[in-house]
């Protein structure tokens, strides 16, 4: 074992404690996914990452770092608050990227692009692995989880650009916020929920705070459904659905983690065919790992 370099990173939030925590090991080098996947485990967050240099092929391609993600269970080819507060964590000790204002990162789904936008870092929203509506089976079940009618989810689709989220909308955001999910339906889905904050159906519209949406996101987790605070995955292929359907505005704000006493705040933006997901990351935690 080797003391290693590490920080805990607070994603999509300016104001620590209030988004989505993630462990970041600075320096994974010589480690194997079973001791990775301990230390995941351990930490009881719902990410941890490990960064690397990039393989031959990554680096010749541009890229800056290699990230290995991993969730409770298991590891992820692509999560999006664990690639921006790894980026965050990156930059913060000393990164420099190859290109002034951008990183990109490689990770299990290939290279993915990172900029800043003002205070903020954004990533550029892999391409979804499967789209299209779910089946109706799915969409009936879906329903009988989250406790609603059938007619009460308004659109579906796949949602899919590593975990393989399943997205439905609601009516609103109220109804969003009053789910009380049933793990022994859910418990074996990635499921994503989303509803307006604002006038529903006028597309744009916000509430007093800006915000154009609500969205919470329900996954197998170590003890059944769980919930996350923040999700950049989730988010990145809403947007693309959304955006994409006519159903959202080309830039808008999305809230998430509201139920958990969080206050996260994710920042979409269309810009030609590139959708970006962003969100403010603060260091809450910095110093060594026994790994």
């Amino acid at each position: 074992m080797h003391q290693r370099p590490f920080q805990q990173v607070d994603v999509f939030t300016a104001t620590p404690y209030r988004g989505n925590p993630l462990a970041v090991v600075l320096d994974g080098s010589g480690l194997g996914t079973e001791a990775m996947q301990d230390f995941t485990n351990w930490t009881n967050l719902s990410e941890a990452t490990f960064l690397l240099p990039p393989t031959p092929e990554g680096r010749a391609a541009g890229a800056d770092y290699r990230v290995r993600i991993f969730c409770p269970g298991r590891e992820l080819p692509f999560a999006g608050h664990p690639t921006l507060g790894s980026c965050h964590a990156w930059l913060q000790a000393g990164g420099r990227p190859q290109v002034a204002g951008k990183v990109v990162q490689e990770c299990g789904v290939g290279l993915v692009t990172l900029r800043q936008d003002g205070e903020r870092l954004a990533f550029a929203a892999p391409p979804l692995i499967q789209s299209g509506p779910l089946a109706e089976d799915d969409v009936a079940l879906i329903a009988r989880g989250l406790g609603v009618a059938r007619s009460d989810i308004l659109h579906h689709a796949w949602c899919d650009n590593g975990p393989n989220w399943r997205g439905v909308l609601l009516r609103s955001s109220e109804q969003v916020l009053a789910l009380k999910p049933d793990a022994s339906i859910l418990g074996q889905l990635d499921v994503g929920v989303v509803g307006p904050r604002g006038k529903v159906g006028v597309i744009g519209s916000t509430d007093a705070e800006g915000i154009a949406f609500e969205v919470r996101a329900f996954f197998p987790g170590n003890n059944g459904l769980a919930e996350d605070p923040v999700t950049g995955s989730l988010n990145a292929a809403l947007a693309q659905w959304l955006i994409g359907a006519g159903l959202a505005p080309a830039q808008y704000v999305a809230a998430q983690g509201t139920c958990l006493g969080r206050a996260g705040r994710v920042y979409v933006q269309q810009d030609g065919d590139t959708i970006w997901v962003g969100g403010s990351s603060v260091t809450c935690m910095a110093g060594e790992v026994l790994l």
